[in-house]
């Protein structure tokens, strides 16, 4: 029993020099010598992503006309919470673990309306520089400014003339509340709830009676609920 014993000790012995892994060498002195091959690499805090949205908007579109059998008691339309789907794409940097800055160049939507013969179609872009802080438990806060380039179209066969489109670039502000959930060590799932505001466009046309046509829009107000992908190096 004994010398099976001590053959077992010397094939164990013997052993780890054959099968021992490759991150593992015998050295001259008998001992080992360990080696790791870490591959693993530090993030530099860039990222870049997308997002597609659900908007919700609310605005009002103003009419007026220097004819005199316009009926003053329909001269506005109001439109809440009128859905639309857009999108996004962004690229940022983190800053000491918890703040964020990014560009992102979007599509807030495309809204259309057909009444009484009359078309109008609203279309924003927009670009933002947003700011973030980061809370350790997946929660953030931001805010953003940029521009929003609203475009109208007016359509109705009484027009003759003018612009059947119209963009103006306006000032946007935007506030931010989300959260993101970490898919593996370079991908982040970002679900983001903000609240916009931007102004609309004056856009005139003349009727084939000679008299003056104009849609005038102020504030748009966008809520929008979001979800990106980002990719973090």
């Amino acid at each position: 029993m004994k010398k099976l014993v001590s053959v077992m000790v010397l094939t164990a012995l013997a052993t780890p020099a054959i099968a021992a892994p490759s991150h593992i060498t015998r050295n001259s002195s008998g001992g080992y010598d360990v080696t790791y091959n870490y591959t693993d690499k530090a993030k530099t805090g860039w990222y870049v992503g997308g997002r597609v949205a659900l908007s919700l908007l609310d605005w009002e579109n103003e009419y007026s006309s220097n004819d005199p059998g316009v009926n003053e008691a329909y001269n506005k339309d109001e439109y809440s919470f009128e859905s639309v789907f857009g999108g996004s794409v962004f690229a940022g940097r983190t800053f000491n673990y918890f703040w964020r800055a990014e560009v992102e160049a979007g599509l807030v939507g495309q809204f259309e309306d057909k009444d009484d013969g009359a078309e109008f179609k609203l279309t924003v872009p927009y670009v933002l520089a947003n700011g973030y802080y980061d809370f350790s438990n997946g929660l953030y806060v931001g805010a953003g400014l940029g521009i929003a380039m609203p475009k109208t179209e007016l359509d109705m066969a009484a027009f003759e003339s003018g612009d059947r489109s119209k963009t103006t670039v306006s000032p946007m502000g935007a506030l931010m509340f989300g959260y993101t959930h970490k898919l593996d060590y370079n991908l982040v799932l970002d679900l983001r709830y903000r609240l916009a505001a931007f102004g609309g466009t004056d856009h005139e046309r003349t009727l084939d009676n000679g008299f003056k046509f104009k849609n005038e829009i102020g504030l748009i107000l966008d809520n929008s609920v979001s979800l990106g992908i980002r990719y973090e190096f």
